[in-house]
């Protein structure tokens, strides 16, 4: 179908941060198939964890217990506040179980006129019609109505306007504790904590859909964790699996609750080969030190983009984000910056507001860094003669 506008490139094989195109040219991957593989391409201990599964057992459904799945949750749950976890296929999956579970958890307490949902401008939470309307863009929304009632839209970071718009009938709260689609924007310091606050005070839940943002992009494993708050569900995928499809859907008992059995399922959520993969990522990002090693790459990219941006003024307006959820504000439109970079044989991807991101594998060395700002520098030098 004609859904992707796609580049001409095949690729045929991966290793580590790099991907070959069909003919050998070589790429490094700085856009991860956008955030998704954490340990870049061909990791052995991920080969080999998913190959002993695959020569095992694929499917059995969620009628019986799986045994990964078991493990993979405590282990979340071990290192995060959720008590509980639900395991899907996709983060859109993921975040349309938690919606279910902010309404249920109202009908449930005896408030089912609270349905509605406060969500903010510039989200993205995914492509079905009830992520759709919860995300802000009309674009992505044409000649799919009627949308799904129960949003109400808010100014992302501005907790006045939070606050103001909270009714009787509002009974959760659904926002990027960073903005990934939307231009890697982070909130104004003190919001998320602001955001608890307002929901303790009027009953309400609080989801982060942490699908871009979690397992280690921003320098811990969620990105909830760098405030001062903790949210009642988070949402996630993308790199949990790296690249292997799978969602998850963290949540405290008290929220939980509302999805006893019956009420929400799946039929090939938290598969054992998604959790062999799972696990695998676990066992690496989950080992002393790495994280300090994702902020210190982080630091490094940054670091070198402050240089070109005074060497080459006129091209980066602002740098953005935490951890390797970078994004590059850029004068020329972000769009050419891509494909100049591509190029160069530096994969990236755009992103709202003319930002173009830099998520590479979170195990890179400091000469990946050396080697894609090479690339970010000529290309700056191509685009501001």
């Amino acid at each position: 179908m004609p859904t992707y506008a796609r580049a001409d490139l095949a690729f045929e094989k991966g290793d580590g941060p790099y991907l070959y195109a069909q003919g050998g040219r070589r790429f490094l991957d700085f856009g991860s198939g956008i955030a998704v593989n954490t340990l870049g391409h061909a990791h052995p201990h991920l080969v080999k964890a998913l190959t002993e599964q695959v020569g095992k057992l694929w499917h059995t459904s969620n009628l019986y217990r799986i045994p990964g799945q078991e493990k993979l949750a405590e282990r979340l749950v071990a290192n995060s506040f959720a008590d509980t976890v639900f395991f899907c296929n996709s983060g859109a999956e993921a975040n349309e179980a938690g919606i279910k579970m902010l309404r249920r958890y109202q009908h449930v307490s005896g408030t089912p006129e609270k349905n509605r949902i406060l969500v903010a401008t510039n989200a993205f939470h995914g492509r079905t019609l009830g992520t759709l309307t919860a995300g802000y863009s009309d674009k992505y929304r044409e000649g799919f109505g009627p949308m799904p009632e129960g949003f109400d839209r808010v100014a992302f970071g501005n907790l006045n306007e939070l606050r103001n718009a909270i009714t009787p009938n509002t009974g959760g709260i659904l926002i990027e504790p960073i903005q990934g689609e939307g231009g890697i924007c982070r909130p104004p310091e003190g919001y998320l904590e602001g955001v608890r606050k307002a929901a303790d005070e009027f009953g309400m839940l609080v989801m982060f859909d942490e699908v871009q943002t979690g397992i280690g992009r921003t320098g811990k494993l969620f990105a909830y964790e760098w405030s001062d708050m903790v949210p009642d569900v988070v949402s996630s995928a993308k790199g949990l699996g790296g690249g292997f499809p799978v969602g998850a859907l963290l949540a405290s008992e008290k929220a939980a609750a509302a999805l006893p059995a019956g009420m929400h399922g799946t039929t090939f959520g938290g598969n054992p080969l998604a959790m062999a993969a799972a696990n695998a990522v676990l066992d690496e990002i989950l080992k002393p030190g790495f994280m300090d090693h994702v902020l210190d790459m982080s630091q490094l990219i940054r670091d070198g983009l402050d240089a070109i941006a005074r060497k080459h003024p006129g091209f980066i307006e602002e740098v953005r984000g935490m951890g390797l959820l970078l994004g590059m504000k850029t004068v020329p439109t972000n769009v050419d910056v891509v494909a100049k970079l591509r190029e160069l044989n530096l994969l990236t991807v755009p992103a709202g507001d003319n930002v173009v991101r830099l998520l590479p594998p979170l195990n890179i060395t400091k000469s990946h860094v050396d080697e894609a700002l090479a690339a970010i520098d000529a290309c700056a030098a191509a685009l501001t003669k």
